[in-house]
């Protein structure tokens, strides 16, 4: 499993667990390994198993969301001797509203030279290179200017699916990017299974942005980031200038999806309409 997830990142050698290593294999994965949703349209089950998680990735050469990616990603960095900790998060959306529990998943990694990191290659836009668990001050990366900041345990905050506020716990961390908080992380270990909920529900409520839209993701070699939503596609430079088209044909779609995403596909992905139910 360990070579062959490294040669899917194009890592020659096992590398041992210290922070350079992270943080290349951290980058490595970003320019790999696509960011994306298609197995909830294309009606895919989402199995949060250690095994599943890395065939998928490996084997059949895909992305996922952050319950995969990270899932995998904490799979192979365990293997090689990183010690890692599965976090639960919560995504600010709208006006610092948070998301349901166990809305993202995240990565705390310490390793051989002592170092601890957050590392996170399932957020989308994010971070290119792991972030220092214990620097409360500014981290720049070329993903952004960061921060893990302590969160004020007195404060109030509402689930975007309308469930009543609630106080926060003490010790819980604010991630922030360029000023805006992307999402408040629990400190307390879990465990895989401890996100089926989350995954379940972001892959199957008609109030999840994953079943209202379809997105392929990844970094670029030259630090800017290509994206396909459905049948636009977006080029971002480093700079943050981007240009965006709209792909026509069948064949334009899929031959992006395989040429520059990795991802061989026999139909094109749409987005599916998702049932009403029950507010989680």
């Amino acid at each position: 499993m360990v070579d062959a997830y490294l040669r899917r990142l194009g890592v020659a050698r096992t590398p041992r667990p210290t922070a350079a290593a992270l943080s290349e294999l951290h980058l490595r994965h970003l320019l790999t390994v696509p960011f994306e949703n298609l197995s909830v349209q294309l009606g895919e089950r989402i199995v949060l198993e250690e095994r599943r998680l890395v065939e998928k990735v490996v084997e059949e050469r895909r992305g996922g969301f952050c319950y995969e990616l990270n899932g995998a990603f904490g799979t192979l960095l365990t293997a090689l001797g990183f010690e890692v900790t599965f976090l639960a998060a919560r995504v600010f959306g709208a006006s610092g509203r948070l998301g349901i529990p166990y809305d993202h998943m995240a990565l705390r990694v310490g390793t051989a030279d002592g170092g601890s990191w957050l590392a996170d290659v399932g957020f989308g836009a994010h971070s290119h290179h792991p972030l220092r668990w214990a620097d409360r001050g500014e981290q720049k990366d070329p993903g952004g200017v960061f921060r893990i900041a302590e969160a004020k345990a007195e404060t109030e905050t509402q689930t975007d699916t309308g469930a009543g506020a609630g106080i926060e716990g003490a010790g819980d961390l604010d991630v922030v990017r360029d000023g805006s908080p992307q999402y408040r992380l629990e400190v307390r270990p879990r465990v895989l299974g401890d996100f089926v909920a989350g995954a379940w529900w972001h892959s199957t409520s008609p109030e999840s942005h994953f079943t209202r839209s379809l997105v392929c993701s990844r970094v670029t070699r030259d630090g800017g980031r290509i994206t396909l939503s459905g049948r636009r596609l977006k080029v971002t430079a480093p700079e943050g200038d981007s240009e965006e088209r709209e792909l026509v044909t069948d064949e334009e779609v899929l031959g992006v999806y395989r040429e520059r995403f990795g991802i061989v596909l026999e139909q094109v992905p749409e987005v599916r309409a998702a049932e009403a139910g029950p507010r989680a």
